[in-house]
């Protein structure tokens, strides 16, 4: 399941209640349930990933990173299978009881349809970023689908469940932890480029190159921290608003240890830094706001 990409997951759900608080918005049931149903989508898209890449060759002797569970023999394909079943319908049923909650006690249906499409499509892009006969996640459009749901969808959608109403306000603040999201994947697809190559796995770095990932992870970051510093200017009205900046800030000196790295395996160890700090902006933001 990969707990340990939970707090990055919880990012997006954080940053959005926080902006919706600051509107006035805050619904406990619908915030715990949106986390809920975000770590579920979290967990399907590990288990799909692991069973994609598998199924396709990308989890060999050559990759680089913590063991996966069918590569390593732990777990059949067919026990994947089911457990791809059973994520499935727990997401589906946890994301249908918050829409209820947020949407359909107000008899607000139509929001409801149109998040259950958006929830409907979440499922499906977490299973077929690796799985499938064309999958995304080997066209270079994994990056794009991050950005979106991690980034527009996790916090303008956790912003509409508590308010009910979309603002333009909210959407440095999610392009931001849309930004920080990307660039963990990106920092994934440098460490992995020369295995995904052999394999024919078209991630956007096998695209551009080694150097040009390394500018895309720099404008990732920079992007990432003038639209958090931007929504803090807006809504901090408090100097202390300001310390959610700091990890922020950190990432940007983290970029020295990824323009100083030449082996891509090097990488590895700056994954979890750059998901942790997400997740502590994302804190700072809720202790401050």
């Amino acid at each position: 399941m990969r707990l340990r990409t939970l707090p990055l997951a919880a990012s997006c759900i954080m940053a959005g209640t926080v902006a919706a608080a600051h509107d006035g918005g805050h619904k406990p049931w619908v915030i715990a349930l949106a986390l809920l149903t975000t770590f579920l989508l979290q967990i399907l898209s590990n288990l799909a990933n692991d069973y994609g890449d598998f199924s396709h060759g990308v989890d060999n002797e050559n990759r680089v990173g913590p063991a996966r569970a069918l590569q390593s023999g732990a777990i059949s394909p067919g026990a994947m299978k089911s457990a791809l079943i059973m994520v499935s319908a727990l997401t589906l049923l946890s994301g249908i009881t918050m829409l209820w909650l947020a949407f359909g006690a107000q008899g607000l249906f139509m929001q409801a349809l149109i998040w259950l499409s958006v929830g409907i499509a979440a499922i499906a892009a977490a299973i077929k970023y690796t799985v499938g006969s064309s999958p995304y996640g080997y066209r270079g459009l994994g990056d794009l689908f991050v950005f979106l749901f991690f980034g527009i969808v996790g916090v303008m959608g956790t912003y509409m469940l508590n308010t009910a109403v979309w603002s333009w306000m909210a959407m440095p603040l999610a392009i931001a932890i849309g930004c920080y999201s990307t660039a963990v994947l990106n920092l994934n697809n440098l460490r992995d480029h020369e295995n995904d190559r052999a394999m024919n796995k078209r991630t956007l770095v096998v695209m551009m190159g080694f150097v040009n990932g390394k500018i895309y992870q720099t404008a990732l970051i920079v992007i990432g921290t003038s639209s958090l510093a931007y929504w803090i200017a807006l809504h901090g009205h408090q100097n202390r608003s300001w310390l959610a900046i700091i990890p922020a800030v950190i990432q940007c000196l983290l970029l020295v240890k990824v323009w100083k790295t030449q082996v891509p395996q090097a990488l590895d160890s700056e994954l979890k830094k750059v998901a942790l700090l997400t997740f502590a902006t994302s804190v700072l933001l809720w202790f401050t706001l």
